[in-house]
């Protein structure tokens, strides 16, 4: 189900999303690392992450630009899916996706409350965002990937929705999954099992907090030639 947020083009290209077909689960291999549980849709507050100017430094370090199409995986209370919008301006669209029904709604609320004509809210599923297809210049997943369960059948399908010349950019930190954060070594390995490869990392702040940018290379492999990292 999707909610609108004045996006109408975007909103066209996520029913057709929604209807791809998409291989069997258990044809994609299982991690070997503990995933961290969803413990709510909020990871600090705001105004918090306004202070320490996060938004601003991981939109500069990702070169969003005015035009761009843009998603929110993980979107929760939609901290970057608003700031999101004005950056890209009227031309530009933001999709802000949850796999929570409560969350998607409010946020949804939220994005009509604010009048955020060019974003789009829609609910995606735990191992597939279903993002539109070759439609995204940037994908952002921020502090949500440690707590994907299926992170091979998630980036395999996250891939596909880029552009060419897209990136996926990762904010999250340098700890295991069990505290909410994922190493870096363990970030790249995943990613390059279904062809994507780093093309920038940067510390954002003075903890462990770090932003990683991937894009694709080669072709995309089939999910029963993805081979798992090693625990």
């Amino acid at each position: 189900m999707t909610r609108i947020g004045g996006a109408g083009a975007l909103f066209a290209l996520l029913l057709l999303a929604s209807c791809r077909a998409a291989p069997e689960q258990e044809r994609f291999p299982k991690p070997n690392r503990p995933v961290a549980a969803i413990v709510g849709d909020t990871f600090s507050t705001e105004d918090a992450r306004d202070r320490m100017g996060e938004f601003e430094r991981v939109v500069t370090l990702a070169d969003v630009k005015p035009g761009m199409w843009i998603a929110d995986v993980g979107a929760g209370e939609g901290y970057y899916s608003v700031r999101l919008s004005p950056v890209v301006g009227r031309r530009g669209r933001v999709l802000a996706e949850d796999i929570q029904a409560e969350v998607t709604d409010r946020l949804a609320q939220r994005v009509q409350r604010e009048n955020l004509d060019n974003v789009a809210v829609t609910l995606g599923a735990p191992d597939d965002p279903k993002l539109p297809a070759h439609s995204l210049d940037r994908i952002f997943l921020v502090h949500v990937y440690h707590e994907v369960d299926s992170p091979y059948a998630f980036l395999w399908h996250v891939r596909e929705a880029l552009k060419p010349g897209g990136l996926i950019i990762v904010v999250d930190a340098d700890r295991p999954p069990q505290r909410h954060g994922i190493p870096p070594a363990t970030l790249r390995c995943e990613f390059a099992a279904v062809g994507l490869r780093m093309r920038g990392f940067q510390p954002i702040e003075d903890g462990d907090a770090y932003f990683a940018a991937f894009a694709p290379v080669g072709e995309r492999p089939k999910p029963s030639a993805i081979k798992p990292c090693k625990g």
